[in-house]
């Protein structure tokens, strides 16, 4: 077993965490993730959706984003009955979500203060994309831990002075929103790690035990994991986008291409071809966003080749679609044997 201040301070079994990932329900994953002994995370950009005047889509009703919480955490909290696992949730922060992250936030500190459960097992606000201020006094007075991604030692410097208890560097290899920098996580995690004193989780690139022992000698608490969760069998995502995933062939296979929050890595496809030529063309924000729209309700229809699915450059290393369980435990035992066995023989 590796044990980190990770694990103690969430009085979890495994340093991992699974990422926020949009734009589906996780509540299946996430419940998995926690029952496995890591960190599951609740993912709320689809819940937004509805409050931002589109229709519902990837697994979420016509709800409120606070109803829409609520059920998700009610959800989670059943299904993790049993194994007692513990869990959080992820809020874009990002100005374009400004309408609807307070709201999602405010829902998860409400569940935590009527339900005696769910303040013992919905332990970790994460947010990301943004700038956490507004919410860190009303996350500290829940009691629970307040958790931010960060793309830079400096945004690491920012959000501890802010009273954030945990930061999560994110590599420019991750799937999904990258920060305007290409600082990937071999010169970013090590970085942070000395920026700062509270402890850090590195993110992007991060799918197996090798990366896992790797992290922890750059001086990490644990891993977040978002493209190599998306690819098991109780991830809510759709057959073809995890098949997409364990078909590429190439760590090459990605691209970064102007999204609803900024950039965001997806995996290459025409769709995203098609993303990248409208942005160097020159053409209308108007005109890029009713492409991303389009190319994400073909996600929902199964259609990869008009998808703009978001996935990290370690797609390339994803050849297996595991249970949850399976992945976790594999990942860990691979880890001990590298730190135990492997690493000493190198020493003379």
């Amino acid at each position: 077993m590796i044990k980190t201040k990770l694990t103690e301070m969430l009085e979890i079994k495994h340093p991992i965490i699974q990422a926020g990932m949009g734009p589906y329900n996780t509540t299946k994953l996430s419940a998995a993730v926690s029952n496995a002994g890591g960190l599951g995370i609740i993912s709320s950009i689809g819940m937004g959706v509805v409050a931002l005047g589109f229709k519902p889509l990837f697994g979420f009703e016509n709800l409120s984003p606070r109803e829409q919480m609520l059920s998700s955490i009610d959800k989670v909290k059943n299904l993790t009955k049993d194994s007692q696992g513990i869990f959080g949730i992820n809020v874009p922060v990002a100005v374009e979500f400004q309408s609807v992250a307070g709201e999602l936030i405010n829902a998860a500190l409400e569940a935590r203060e009527t339900d005696s459960e769910i303040a013992k097992r919905l332990k970790v606000v994460i947010t990301s994309a943004g700038n956490p201020e507004p919410y860190v006094e009303s996350i500290k007075e829940s009691g629970a831990f307040h958790f931010h991604v960060v793309p830079s030692p400096y945004h690491a410097q920012k959000v501890e002075k802010m009273g954030t208890d945990i930061v999560i560097a994110s590599g420019h290899e991750g799937g999904g929103h990258v920060a305007y920098d290409p600082v990937h996580t071999m010169v970013l995690l090590p970085a942070v790690v000395r920026s700062v004193k509270i402890p850090v989780v590195g993110a992007g690139g991060f799918c197996d035990g090798t990366t896992l022992a790797a992290a922890l000698a750059l001086g990490a608490v644990g891993i977040q994991m978002g493209t190599r969760f998306i690819a098991t069998q109780e991830s809510e995502f759709l057959s073809s986008y995890k098949n997409y995933i364990r078909d590429i062939n190439d760590t090459r296979d990605t691209l970064v291409a102007k999204g609803l929050f900024g950039n965001l890595r997806y995996l290459k496809n025409p769709a995203v071809l098609k993303m990248v030529e409208l942005a160097k063309s020159g053409a209308s924000e108007e005109e890029q966003f009713n492409f991303e729209i389009q190319s994400l309700e073909a996600i929902e229809a199964g259609d990869v080749e008009k998808s703009a699915m978001p996935g990290g450059e370690v797609a390339g290393r994803i050849k297996e679609i595991p249970r949850v369980k399976d992945l976790v435990e594999g990942i860990v035992k691979e880890a001990e044997e590298i730190i135990k066995v492997k690493l000493p023989k190198l020493i003379v």
